[in-house]
C-alpha cells in the first residue's frame, strides 16, 4: 500500500524523539507527496503545563508547520465553542466531515465559513485517544483528553477522495504514537523545569537520579524571604493569602532567573536559590543584580497593591558564596535535587540577621570580595560571631540613596 512508508517514517521518528515541529511538517509534506491535495492541516494535543491547557499545530502549504499554546481559562473560549473540533469532542470523537462546496451544514462555524471564503473545499475531522478519559469533561478545554483532534482541509475541487480519506485514517494510529512519544519527553522536560528548576530539571531528565548522585560546585547562595508573612497568614483569608504569596514570589523568580539564577526550592514563605555562572565573581555580581532588581520591583508591586486596598509584604534577602554538594538527597522512593553543605547553612544562618542590623539585604564578606569592583555600593555592617562558625564574620549591604535625598 502507498501509506506504508509513511508509516515507517512516523513510527522512526517515534523512536527517535523527533519534535512535534519536525515531526508533522514531515508528515504533511509526505502526505502531499503521495497526491493528497492537502491544503491546511491542524492538530490539537493536551498540554500538562501550568500555564497551558493545549497546543496546537497548524501546517498549510504556502507557511508549513506553526504552534501556537492556548491559555488556561476559567471559561471555555467562544472561539473554541463555535468551532467543528468542539461539535467533533461533544459528539463523542466520531470522524466528521464538512463539503465546503455543495454543503451547507458548515455555515454553523465561523471558521469554516472563512475556511471556503479563502478556497477550501473539503474539511475533514478525526482523532485519537491516548488514555481513557471522563467523556463528561470534553467540552472543557481545560479538560481536554488526552490525545489529538485532527483536521485536513483541502481546496481541490470536488475535495478529498474516499482513497485519500483512507489513507490518512490508515496513518493516524501511526501519528498519535510518534506524537504520544515526542509529546511524553517534552511533558516530562516541561513539569521538571517547572517543579525542580532548569538546571536540575534538565540534569534529572538527563538519568542523573540515582540517591546520593551529587557534585561538588562553588556558588553563591541566595535565600529570599517574605517578611511578617506569619502574622500576615493569621489575617487574610487562604486563597488571598495564596495570591498574595504567587505575586511576590512570581517577581522573585523571574528577578533570580533573568541574571541566571536557578530556582533549587520554595520553602513556605522563602526561596532557596543559588547562581552558578561559572565564575564567583560572575555568580557574585549577578546576585547583586538580582537583589537590586527586587528591591526595585517588590517597591513598585507594594505601591500598586496598596493602591488596590491589598495586603502588603516586604522581603529580606541573604546571599553567601562556597563550596556546596549538589544532587539527589532523600529516600529511594522519594528523591529531592537539592543543596547541602556549610555554605546553605551559613546562609540560612545569615538570614536569622536581617532584624539584628536592620538591612533586608545581607551579603557575606565572600560574596562582597568576590563581585570585586561593581556600581553597587556595598557598605559594611560590622563583624558578627554566627551560630555554629567559629571565627567572627563580616557582613555588608547594598546602599540605596532615598529618592528624595540629593
Amino acid at each position: 500500500m502507498a501509506v506504508q512508508p509513511l508509516i515507517s517514517w512516523l513510527v522512526e521518528q517515534g523512536l527517535e524523539g523527533t519534535s512535534q515541529e519536525a515531526l508533522l511538517q514531515g508528515y504533511c509534506d509526505r502526505l502531499v507527496d503521495l497526491g493528497v491535495p492537502l491544503w491546511r492541516f491542524f492538530l490539537g494535543q493536551r498540554a500538562f503545563h501550568p500555564r497551558f491547557g493545549g497546543i496546537g499545530f497548524q501546517w498549510t502549504a504556502a507557511e508549513g508547520i506553526s504552534s501556537r499554546a492556548f491559555a488556561y481559562e476559567e471559561t471555555p473560549r467562544n472561539e473554541w465553542l463555535r468551532s467543528p473540533l468542539f461539535s467533533f469532542v461533544k459528539n463523542g470523537m466520531s470522524d466528521q466531515r464538512y463539503d465546503l462546496q455543495t454543503g451547507t451544514d458548515y455555515q454553523q462555524y465561523p471558521l469554516l465559513e472563512d475556511l471556503k471564503a479563502q478556497g477550501a473545499t473539503d474539511y475533514f475531522i478525526s482523532g485519537l485517544h491516548f488514555a481513557k478519559v471522563d467523556t463528561e469533561n470534553h467540552q472543557d478545554p481545560n479538560q481536554a483528553p488526552e490525545g489529538v483532534l485532527i483536521s485536513w482541509c483541502t481546496d481541490r475541487d470536488g475535495g478529498f477522495s474516499a482513497y485519500e480519506v483512507e489513507l490518512m485514517k490508515t496513518a493516524m494510529p501511526y501519528l498519535g504514537l510518534a506524537l504520544k512519544s515526542t509529546a511524553n519527553r517534552r511533558m516530562a522536560a516541561d513539569l521538571l523545569k517547572v517543579y525542580l528548576g532548569r538546571e536540575s530539571g534538565r540534569r534529572v531528565l538527563s538519568g542523573e537520579i540515582q540517591r546520593g548522585s551529587s557534585r561538588q560546585i562553588d556558588a553563591v547562595i541566595c535565600l529570599f524571604d517574605l517578611k511578617g508573612f506569619t502574622s500576615l497568614a493569621e489575617q487574610i483569608p487562604g486563597t488571598d493569602l495564596i495570591d498574595m504569596l504567587n505575586d511576590y514570589f512570581g517577581i522573585a523568580v523571574a528577578a533570580i532567573q533573568s541574571h541566571g539564577g536557578n530556582i533549587l526550592k520554595f520553602i513556605g514563605d522563602g526561596i532557596l536559590t543559588m547562581f552558578d555562572l561559572g565564575s564567583s565573581q560572575l555568580d557574585a555580581r549577578a546576585a547583586l543584580e538580582a537583589a537590586k532588581d527586587l528591591r526595585a520591583q517588590i517597591s513598585q508591586r507594594n505601591s500598586e497593591r496598596l493602591a488596590k486596598g491589598l495586603p502588603v509584604a516586604d522581603f529580606t534577602l541573604a546571599l553567601h558564596a562556597g563550596e556546596i554538594l549538589y544532587g539527589n538527597i532523600g529516600a529511594e522512593n522519594r528523591l529531592d535535587f537539592t543543596v547541602i553543605g556549610p555554605a546553605v547553612n551559613l546562609t540560612a544562618r545569615l538570614s536569622n540577621m536581617h532584624e539584628a542590623v536592620g538591612q533586608n539585604i545581607i551579603l557575606s564578606e565572600k560574596v562582597q570580595k568576590a563581585a570585586g569592583t561593581t556600581d553597587h555600593d556595598l557598605v559594611s555592617l560590622g563583624r558578627y560571631m554566627l551560630r555554629g562558625v567559629a571565627d567572627p564574620i563580616e557582613l555588608f549591604t547594598v546602599y540605596v540613596p532615598d529618592e528624595g535625598t540629593a
